[in-house]
């Protein structure tokens, strides 16, 4: 997206956002500077404008689930922001190739692990084919939580002209380590767990679905309260 689109494009992302919602943000001193995956949770259809109202680049790369190019609207916007629609289903080589480069170009990747939107709320089981990209263009993950964008909140609240309550909070960034064996499969799943249990972390309890219980997830509370 060139810069002055961007601009105008955060603009109005922004505008609309502080018209609708109370948007509190954490955390993003964190971030780290050139290429990085954002990672988060996925709560609501409001969740991939975030983005553009908390970083101040013209780089992000926008992934669109496939089922949505069949709409005017979605193919206008994935034009407008040089995005890509991704093949959720199957291998997409093209998009993985794409995404890579734009990575190890210095770009910013946003991914929800899970796949899809959870209608609870909750964290659901995460995929490991977002956490394989971050993996190997070997750059920083930042672990984010959202709260307050829900489809029915957000409906329910609009629908009484109530302003939503949206929170957006960053952990600290981090790396995966390389892959030593030839266990990459089971290396993945690790690493994805990592990824979501860091989300899980910055996450209200009540809001931590399927990692709760997660071992990984109370070791990391610990050091929190340390």
């Amino acid at each position: 997206m060139k810069k002055s689109t961007h601009r105008i494009f955060r603009f109005f992302i922004r505008l609309i956002l502080r018209i609708i919602a109370r948007v509190e943000v954490a955390g993003f001193e964190n971030m780290p500077a050139g290429g990085f995956v954002i990672a988060a949770n996925h709560i609501g259809r409001l969740d991939a404008a975030l983005a553009y109202f908390v970083l101040d680049r013209s780089d992000i790369i926008m992934v669109v689930a496939e089922k949505y190019e069949k709409y005017a609207i979605f193919r206008w916007l994935v034009r407008l922001t040089n995005g890509m629609f991704v093949d959720r289903y199957n291998a997409d080589i093209h998009a993985i190739r794409e995404t890579l480069r734009r990575l190890q170009q210095g770009q910013v990747f946003t991914i929800t692990p899970e796949g899809t939107r959870s209608s609870s709320g909750n964290l659901i089981e995460a995929k490991p084919g977002a956490i394989y990209l971050a993996w190997k263009a070997g750059v920083p993950v930042l672990p984010v939580a959202l709260t307050g964008t829900e489809d029915v909140v957000v409906v329910d609240r609009l629908k009484h002209f109530k302003r939503l309550d949206v929170r957006i909070v960053a952990g600290k960034p981090f790396t995966l380590p390389s892959v030593k064996g030839k266990d990459r499969d089971a290396a993945m799943l690790k690493y994805t767990d990592e990824v979501m249990c860091r989300i899980a972390a910055l996450l209200p309890a009540e809001r931590r679905g399927v990692y709760a219980e997660h071992p990984r997830l109370k070791e990391l509370l610990k050091t929190q309260v340390s």
